[in-house]
C-alpha cells in the first residue's frame, strides 16, 4: 500500500535529489527496409521512422505532465546502419545518415542512434563503407550518433579497427571543429556492446530486438548521495542495503514511466537501464557518492572497492525491481 510517506519521499527525490527520467528511447528494427537502390532504402527508413515514432514526443511530454517525473530525453535508435543497408549498391553511407536526421527532426526527438557497426571478429563491405562514411556523416548531421562495436570478451579485440578508429575520431573532430569537435561527442567505440542501451550516444537497436521496443533509462546519483548522508560511520553492510532499496526505488519510477509510454504508443515494454549518471547540478555525481560511502576523497586508496560495492548494490537493487 502506497503511504503519505512515499509520495512525499518520491517528490523529495525528484524535487530536491534531481532524479529524472533521463530518456525513453524507442527502438525500430530496419530489416524490413532494406533495398539495392539507396534512395529507396533511405525512403524506406523515412517512412518507417515517421510512422513509428509520430507519437513519441508528444506521449512522453503527456506523461511527464501527469505524473510530474522530469523526462529528460526523447530518443530513438535503429538497427545498426552496416547491417540495414548493406545491400545498398552505394559507395558511402552519408545519405543514409542525412536521412535519420531528418526523420528524428520531423518527429521532434533529441538525439537518434545506429549509425553503427558490430565488427568485434572482423568487417563486412557494409562494416567498411559504415566506418569510413562516419566522419561526414557526422559533420553532416545534427542529431545521428554513431557506434562501433570492436571488442567482445568472447570474441577479442579486433585491433585493426582500433587504430582505424583513432583515425575516425581525428578526422571526425577536424571536420566538426566550428562547433567545437562536437562530432566526437557523437560517438562511442564500445566493447561489449548492449543490445538494448537507450543512452546516447551509444544506444542502437539490437538484431535480436523485437520490431519496436520502449526502452527507458533513469539517473538518480543525488538520491543515493543524500539517502548516504544519514549513514555517517555506518559498514559496508549497512550501506549496501541502503543502496540496493534506493536503486529499487529510482527504478520503479523508470518503470512506471516505461509501463505507462508503451502501453499509450502500443509498442512492448523492453527494459529499464538505471544509471548513476550526473546531471548538470554542481556536486551530482558519484564522485560524491563514493565520498558519502567514506573516502576521502574520490581517487584516494579504496575507490576502486567502493565503485564495485556501489555498482554491485545497484544492479543488486535494480533486479528487485524487474
Amino acid at each position: 500500500m502506497i503511504t503519505i510517506e512515499d509520495i512525499l519521499e518520491t517528490n523529495r527525490m525528484i524535487t530536491v535529489n534531481k532524479l529524472d527520467v533521463r530518456t525513453i528511447t524507442m527502438g525500430i528494427s530496419l530489416r524490413d527496409c532494406a533495398h539495392p537502390n539507396l534512395r529507396d532504402f533511405c525512403r524506406n527508413v523515412y517512412d518507417k521512422i515517421t510512422r513509428s515514432a509520430e507519437f513519441l514526443v508528444k506521449t512522453g511530454e503527456e506523461i511527464e505532465a501527469e505524473y510530474g517525473v522530469p523526462i529528460i530525453n526523447k530518443r530513438i535508435s535503429v538497427t545498426p546502419i552496416a547491417i540495414a543497408a548493406e545491400s545498398c549498391k552505394a559507395e558511402s553511407y552519408v545519405p543514409v545518415a542525412e536521412t535519420l536526421d531528418r526523420a528524428a527532426k520531423e518527429v521532434g526527438v533529441n538525439f537518434i542512434g545506429g549509425f553503427s557497426a558490430l565488427v568485434e571478429k572482423g568487417y563486412t563491405a557494409g562494416d567498411r563503407i559504415l566506418i569510413e562514411s562516419i566522419p561526414q556523416a557526422l559533420a553532416a548531421t545534427d542529431l545521428v550518433c554513431s557506434s562501433i562495436n570492436l571488442a567482445s570478451t568472447k570474441a577479442g579485440i579486433n585491433m585493426d579497427c582500433v587504430r582505424e578508429m583513432g583515425e575516425v575520431i581525428k578526422r571526425t573532430a577536424e571536420l566538426t571543429r566550428d562547433k567545437q569537435a562536437i562530432g566526437c561527442a557523437k560517438l562511442v567505440i564500445f566493447a561489449n556492446a548492449p543490445e538494448d542501451n537507450p543512452f546516447m550516444a551509444g544506444a542502437f537497436h539490437g538484431v535480436s530486438e523485437p520490431d519496436k521496443v520502449i526502452n527507458v533509462g533513469v539517473s538518480g546519483p543525488g538520491v543515493v548521495k543524500h539517502a548516504l548522508e544519514d549513514l555517517k560511520g555506518a559498514n559496508f553492510t549497512e550501506i549496501a542495503e541502503t543502496i540496493k532499496k534506493t536503486a529499487f526505488k529510482i527504478t520503479r519510477v523508470g518503470q512506471l514511466v516505461a509501463q505507462e509510454a508503451s502501453r499509450r504508443l502500443g509498442v512492448p515494454f523492453g527494459i529499464i537501464d538505471l544509471s548513476l549518471a550526473p546531471t548538470p547540478a554542481v556536486g551530482d555525481s558519484v564522485a560524491r557518492i563514493l565520498e558519502e560511502m567514506g573516502l576521502e576523497a574520490c581517487g584516494a586508496p579504496g575507490t576502486t572497492a567502493a565503485l564495485a560495492l556501489l555498482n554491485d548494490a545497484v544492479k543488486k537493487g535494480g533486479l528487485m525491481a524487474s
